[in-house]
């Protein structure tokens, strides 16, 4: 296999678990040095160490815990990326949450975690890595992960799908205002996916038919779905692609069925 990015370093968080995991594989099968975020608890420690488990022998890959929606954290992420691997080329900003709830009756925390998580997190995180690579002076990749749930409505998803327009969106400017670095910045969006977030939802038999067949390929996505999308926007494959958004639902979002 041709390793489309060797001597790239990576950051990803929210990446010890599903998507952000399998893009770490992705990354680390292609050559790339790894530096994931993920939570300060046992259970992200044990995920992190079964990633390693996982990762081809031989690969760069390092950790670091912290609560992505503080400024501080993204500047922490970038900063020992660089202290372990020397560089930054490469920043996927994955981390994000998701709850099915009611929006007559939403509490206020479950609103303030998205907006902390999903747009807080995706804004300091991204300008930490632009400053670094602006500050580097050889360009770079950002890529945010967002939805089709940027485009469309869910009625149990009020607080939540306007943080993944936000994502698209924040993609989309700082394209504009990055260009000028040679810095491209570009989206994911996923369709249903098989994450931990989605798991109670998949888990109703009848919901889970229903999205298999309104999907054209018939099935809904897998975290590792995502993995070729992302190296293809870290790579020079996509040199001059910018301020993109990649449809990666398996056609869910164009389907009328």
């Amino acid at each position: 296999m041709v390793s489309l990015l060797a001597g790239k370093s990576a950051v990803i968080t929210g990446g010890v678990t599903c998507i952000g995991r399998a893009i770490a594989l992705g990354y680390l099968r292609h050559g790339a040095a790894v530096t994931v975020n993920c939570l300060d608890d046992a259970k992200s420690e044990e995920h992190f160490e079964s990633l390693k488990a996982e990762a081809p022998s031989g690969s760069r890959l390092s950790s670091i815990a912290g609560d992505i929606g503080k400024k501080s954290t993204g500047e922490a992420i970038v900063e020992a990326a660089i202290n372990k691997h020397g560089s930054l080329d490469i920043f996927v900003a994955n981390a994000g949450v998701s709850m099915f709830r009611d929006f007559l009756t939403l509490d206020e925390e479950t609103l303030e975690s998205h907006l902390h998580t999903n747009i807080r997190g995706t804004f300091w995180s991204t300008q930490a890595a632009a400053r670094q690579m602006i500050k580097q002076g050889r360009g770079g990749s950002i890529i945010g992960i967002s939805s089709i749930s940027a485009h469309l409505g869910g009625a149990q998803q009020v607080h939540y799908t306007p943080t993944k327009a936000a994502v698209l969106s924040m993609m989309q400017s700082e394209a504009c205002a990055l260009g000028k670095y040679g810095i491209r910045c570009n989206a994911l969006l996923h369709g249903t996916t098989r994450t931990q977030l989605a798991a109670g939802d998949l888990a109703n038999a009848e919901k889970l038919a229903y999205l298999e067949k309104r999907t054209p390929l018939g099935r809904v996505g897998d975290p590792d779905d995502l993995a070729g999308p992302a190296v293809f926007l870290a790579s020079d494959l996509s040199k001059y692609v910018t301020g993109a958004q990649l449809l990666v639902d398996g056609g869910l979002s164009i389907s009328l069925q």
